[in-house]
């Protein structure tokens, strides 16, 4: 028997050893490689046009993991990237792919907000679109900014409005004999119709129509003022769709009709015959240093729902979502960082665990009695756990089209324990303790339960009301008056006292310079958090106690960090993505 543990731990042993040293043989190439290219610089031409595709989801922002070096663009790091490039006398210009992105409008409203700050560096943009296919006006407000817009011929232009719906699933719950029980506080928590409900609830109807139309408002105001035509012109125009590329031209909507290769030359000729670079490779290569001497800013990007404990994803992949455990220690490690004069927190959010929001939000509080300010700019969604954790910030900074608010709780289940007998199938439970199966999906709350979970709904709801009552600085009369679990766009917010001020992510860094006395057209630069593992430092931690060789690895951490690696590691990732397909997806023939 020790004879077969030895055989065992000794197989086990040389297994690790042999995937180590590939692992040392991969970072000693990238070491080879880093070294030829830093007599190189960072591998950018002199005189080049960025290029960025907005036609697939794009995300607020994430957090990479180190072996994860080809996610998609997302919406911060345009707006990052955009603001380096207009310091960079090498970039002349950007070529934009557009028009089938499902944008939301507050996303469309930051894009359009760096696009214009990028054009204001005396740069171009010159975007293109193969048709607007959605009927949403996200996509097209986000480009209508641009020096000029084409489109290809007799290609669809659907900009018309906004628009939403949901499916309920109360008819179904009747029918198979399932029973929803859902605690909501209070009139607009929606989340709770979707199992309660066969439609739309008169108050849902009410805040759904509310903030579409302040979408629309905005969102045809935007156009208008980028393309500098009457609000009205624009309304009439949309209205019409969907129409054709050229109707959109004759109404002026776009500048030309062309293909894509055609506005791409165009983009190289205006450039001076300027080479075409990805926005994804210029942000790899570009190098992620400080000036020294600029102030330090910590900007913490929390995108996704809000969870108790630390990050599931592990070292191999992006870490989605924001884990209260992660987040809290960013903020304690940033409060306690001498350099950094002030917090800026980046909120795209539904919100999530009450315990993990509560967590959170505590740290930023003890953040701002340590003297840090803090600074909340608000994305795409920031509404019920997301808003309770931006609620004492001492600013809060929201695009015309967030939607916020949603200051309310929600809770309950559905029993399926008849729903299974209609199968035949047997459902049967035990519980030693009252209330030890008041989750139990089999049965629904007994009276006592169904007490003892309104109850509970009632104290954390006042809680949230006391919370933003104190942060906002309002009486709580008139916070229980805009609560009721109300989402409101941040056009509509800001009078209500939500939220200060109306603008996109430099709109927040405006107010964090006036709070730390950094004069406003300072440079700064932004520390990161949370912190990701480095690749070298993730290879170590992974093969750890496995070979003397692997260990080495952590004192090559820094050689990540130069462009040139980045450069490599983001070149590898791309190789092995798959070839050239022709595929056809989800045709309406099955």
């Amino acid at each position: 028997m020790v004879a077969f543990l030895n055989w065992s731990k000794s197989i086990a042993l040389g297994t690790l050893n042999a995937i180590a040293k590939v692992a040392l043989f991969i970072v000693l190439v990238i070491v080879a490689l880093v070294i030829i290219g830093m007599a190189r610089g960072d591998g950018l031409p002199d005189k080049m046009v960025l290029a960025a595709d907005l036609r697939t989801h794009m995300a607020d922002s994430s957090r990479p993991g180190p072996f994860e070096m080809s996610r998609p663009l997302t919406v911060m790091d345009l707006v990052l990237t955009l603001n380096r490039a207009a310091h960079d006398s090498r970039v002349k210009g950007l070529y934009l792919r557009v028009g089938d992105g499902g944008l939301a409008v507050p996303q469309a409203q930051e894009i359009a907000a760096a696009l214009k700050r990028f054009r204001a560096s005396g740069r171009f943009v010159i975007a293109h679109a193969q048709g607007f296919d959605s009927g949403g006006l996200g996509d097209y407000l986000a480009a209508a900014g641009a020096n000029e817009l084409w489109m290809q011929p007799k290609a669809t232009f659907g900009a018309a409005g906004a628009g939403a719906g949901t499916i309920f699933l109360r008819g179904l719950f009747d029918k198979i004999q399932a029973q929803p029980q859902m605690v909501k506080r209070s009139d607009y928590k929606s989340a709770a119709d979707l199992f309660m409900e066969k439609d739309y609830t008169a108050p849902d109807r009410q805040q759904t129509t509310a903030f579409l139309q302040s979408w629309y408002n905005t969102a045809t105001d935007g156009a208008a003022a980028a393309r500098k035509l009457p609000p009205k012109m624009v309304a009439a125009s949309f209205e019409k769709s969907p129409q054709f590329a050229e109707d959109a031209l004759a109404a002026h909507l776009i500048d030309r009709i062309g293909y894509d290769d055609d506005a791409r030359d165009a983009a190289i000729a205006r450039g001076g015959d300027a080479k075409i670079v990805s926005m994804r490779k210029y942000q790899r290569n570009i190098a992620d240093v400080s000036a020294g001497g600029r102030p330090q800013i910590a900007l913490i990007e929390a995108s996704g729902e809000i969870s108790e404990g630390g990050s599931r994803d592990g070292a191999f992949g992006d870490s989605s979502g924001i884990a209260s455990d992660d987040y809290s220690t960013a903020i304690r490690d940033a409060a306690r960082d001498p350099s950094i004069k002030a917090i800026l927190l980046r909120v795209d959010s539904p919100g999530g665990s009450v315990a993990a929001s509560d967590q959170i939000l505590h740290a930023l509080q003890k953040a701002k009695r340590a003297g840090k300010p803090v600074v909340v700019s608000m994305a795409t969604l920031a509404a019920s756990g997301g808003y309770y954790i931006s609620c004492f910030a001492d600013r809060i900074v929201a695009e015309p089209g967030t939607l916020t608010g949603s200051i309310g709780v929600l809770t309950g289940k559905v029993s399926f324990g008849k729903s299974v007998g209609l199968l035949g199938i047997g459902a049967d439970q035990i519980g030693v303790g009252k209330n030890a199966l008041m989750d139990s999906i089999i049965s629904p709350y007994t009276p006592d339960q169904w007490a003892n979970l309104n109850h509970q709904a009632d104290v954390i709801y006042a809680d949230f009301l006391q919370k933003v009552a104190t942060g906002r600085k309002l009486p709580l009369s008139e916070v229980q008056n805009i609560a009721k679990g109300r989402v409101w766009t941040g056009a509509d917010a800001r009078p209500r006292g939500l939220v200060d001020e109306l603008g996109g992510f430099w709109t927040a860094v405006a107010d964090v310079k006036k709070l730390t006395g950094i004069a406003p057209d300072e440079a700064v630069d932004f520390k990161m958090y949370p912190k990701r593992a480095s690749f070298f430092g993730a290879l170590a931690s992974a093969f750890s106690g496995t070979a003397a060789g692997v260990h080495a690895m952590q004192g090559l951490a820094a050689i990540e960090q130069l462009p040139v690696a980045r450069a490599v590691l983001g070149a590898m990732a791309d190789s092995s993505r798959s070839g050239v397909q022709m595929k056809a997806a989800n045709l309406p023939v099955e």
